[in-house]
């Protein structure tokens, strides 16, 4: 296994360790959880650079790159709506647009075509880690309301980029 996927591996291995201790009872239970979710944030961008550098794009990581930001994302996003500190409307659209997405992928895989990563789609996630590390912190409420907004207006944005410039993938053929 070459080392962009070790860091994908690794990344996957990080997020039970990140909800154990987000559920363990003892002080700074919370920072340290918050450490670990940063240290796995930050492999996802080291995979993305060494398998760049490196020439290390295997399919292995095509597949689990993304899966494993999603499960990293959807455990901080579970976690705060269960503490209260993010609405579950806000997780319904996140998830929606990950299966969107996911859909015009596999669509377009389909159809024999590779849809890369958009630029709002990185910039989508690079903001939604930064507020989800900024809500780990004892913050006042207006400041949860600003990084809810910019984890929706990215989402959104995102989401409505893919779907304009693929929408020809989901054509429908009739004959």
């Amino acid at each position: 296994m070459n080392t962009a996927n070790k860091l994908t591996m690794l990344r996957i291995l990080l997020i039970p360790v990140f909800l154990v201790l987000l559920n363990m009872q003892f002080r700074f239970n919370t920072y340290i959880a918050m450490g670990v979710f940063i240290i796995a944030a930050l492999t996802d961008l080291a995979d993305g650079i060494v398998a760049r550098k490196r020439n290390q794009i295997t399919d292995f990581g095509k597949f689990m790159d993304p899966v494993a930001d999603k499960m990293l994302v959807f455990a901080a996003l579970f976690w705060f709506i269960e503490i209260g500190i993010m609405p579950a409307w806000l997780v319904l659209v996140v998830i929606f647009r990950e299966f969107f997405v996911t859909g015009i992928r596999l669509m377009a895989a389909a159809q024999g075509r590779v849809i890369a990563a958009a630029f709002s789609g990185k910039i989508k996630t690079v903001v939604t880690m930064i507020c989800l590390i900024i809500m780990f912190l004892p913050l006042e409420q207006w400041m949860f309301i600003v990084c809810w907004s910019l984890i929706g207006v990215t989402t959104v944005a995102s989401g409505v980029e893919y779907y304009i410039k693929n929408r020809d993938v989901m054509k429908l053929d009739y004959k």
